[in-house]
């Protein structure tokens, strides 16, 4: 299946914030019509099966937890090079493989997207739990805000319609 965007949730839903990433991709999958040409996709705690979706795609907005050293719940995007150099900075991590590790195997095969980006949520908390903090709850919707953001910028660049 082609898709033009994939839309990737990372992160472990029982380790509190780090489930920011599929719980802002179910709320925006949620809230998006049917007929839209974007793939939703909870990645869960990565794994190189990745891979393959990552390759069939344009355009890639990555939503992850991700430890920025600001404040709990502050929200930022990394796009094209920005996040490539994000994503290689070491950092501890619950994931199977690192996100670096996929996007390079995707890099081999020359088929990582042009367009990407990377929707970092500063955790508050990552512990085993089953629900975001408030922090990171209320910054939800401004990931939402900012893929939508992301989208309508890269449509208007590739001059398509949304």
């Amino acid at each position: 299946m082609t898709c033009n965007t994939l839309i990737l949730g990372l992160g472990n839903v029982l380790l509190t914030d780090e489930a920011a990433g599929p719980t802002v991709v179910a709320q925006l999958e949620s809230e998006t019509a049917p007929a839209a040409q974007l793939r939703f996709l909870d990645g869960g705690t990565l794994s190189f099966t990745l891979a393959p979706p990552i390759e069939e795609c344009e355009r890639l907005i990555v939503v992850d937890a991700a430890a920025m050293g600001e404040s709990p719940g502050s929200v930022r995007v990394f796009e094209g090079a920005a996040m490539d150099r994000q994503v290689s900075r070491p950092a501890t991590s619950v994931h199977e493989v690192s996100l670096a590790d996929l996007m390079d195997m995707v890099r081999l095969t020359e088929r990582l997207p042009a367009r990407r980006a990377l929707i970092g949520i500063e955790p508050a908390l990552v512990d085993w739990g089953d629900g975001l903090t408030p922090a990171v709850t209320a910054a939800v919707p401004q990931a939402i805000a900012q893929v939508r953001a992301l989208l309508a910028c890269w449509d208007a660049q590739d001059g398509t319609q949304p």
